[in-house]
């Protein structure tokens, strides 16, 4: 799959949709650049990635604001 793109005044460059979505970059997501003699190579951060897959799947018995009140020794009083 190849595309083309055109870089901005800021240095910028939109990465073609069908490329993105082929690899699942998301807007936020971080991205890594490598040189290669004259070849710049873009790929997913692969520490993001591991995060990414368990994102979420903590599951707790209560939010987190009554947890951390509890640990506190109940809620803060002003």
């Amino acid at each position: 799959m190849a595309s083309t793109s055109t870089i901005s005044e800021k240095g910028q460059v939109t990465i073609p949709k069908p490329l993105r979505d082929a690899l699942g970059i998301r807007s936020g997501d971080r991205l890594a650049f490598e040189l290669r003699g004259d070849t710049i190579r873009i790929r997913k951060d692969p520490e993001l990635d591991r995060l990414a897959s368990v994102y979420g799947s903590l599951k707790l018995p209560a939010p987190v604001d009554q947890l951390v009140d509890e640990m506190r020794g109940g809620p803060a009083r002003l």
